[in-house]
């Protein structure tokens, strides 16, 4: 059972996708998860890239988020996040994007966001993608938050490469959580 573990909507219970495609955050992942960004999530904008069941932006909007984009190109995952933002009566914070990441980033009309969450499917190589055209996105600048999920044995050895720096990494069991900013000149 996925839930909203704290904020305003603390204790909903959350759909997650039929099938195996996804693999929803646990609760004491995502607990952790949040405990770290505490400060960064109130009044924030966020993407949750890869949404799967939207519990990332839906936790981020209970807990002060003023708006989640959700990325999912899975019709399933899609109509689980629009199921759970009306259960969590966030209809009104949030905008549900039924596409796959590139052509997402130009249905983002913000002009700054804060935090970006992606958790792509494993050994697939998303995650390298992903942060290649973000860092040109009008959307993100030196303050951008990028948080990647990944599996514990995927390299990261390219973000420098890139224009990205690794500013923390929280590992568990099977996976791990990378904090990453744009590099910015010296």
């Amino acid at each position: 059972m996925l839930r909203v573990i704290a904020g305003t909507a603390r204790n909903l219970k959350l759909e997650t996708p039929e099938g195996l495609e996804t693999r929803p955050t646990t609760d004491r992942i995502k607990e952790t998860l949040f405990n770290i960004l505490q400060s960064d999530v109130p009044g924030s904008v966020v993407i949750d890239f890869f949404a799967g069941s939207g519990s990332i932006g839906i936790e981020s909007l209970s807990r002060g988020a003023k708006k989640a984009y959700f990325v999912d190109n899975s019709r399933s995952a899609v109509n689980c996040i629009v199921n759970n933002v009306k259960h969590t009566h966030f209809e009104d914070k949030s905008v549900v994007l039924a596409e796959d990441f590139s052509t997402a980033l130009y249905h983002i009309n913000e002009a700054h966001v804060d935090i970006v969450f992606m958790d792509p499917p494993y050994d697939k190589g998303f995650e390298r993608q992903l942060l290649s055209v973000l860092k040109d996105a009008p959307f993100v600048d030196e303050d951008t938050l990028f948080v990647v999920e990944a599996a514990l044995k995927t390299e990261f050895d390219y973000l420098d490469d890139i224009g990205y720096t690794l500013y923390r990494e929280k590992t568990y069991k099977t996976n791990k959580h990378m904090f990453l900013y744009l590099k910015t000149e010296d």
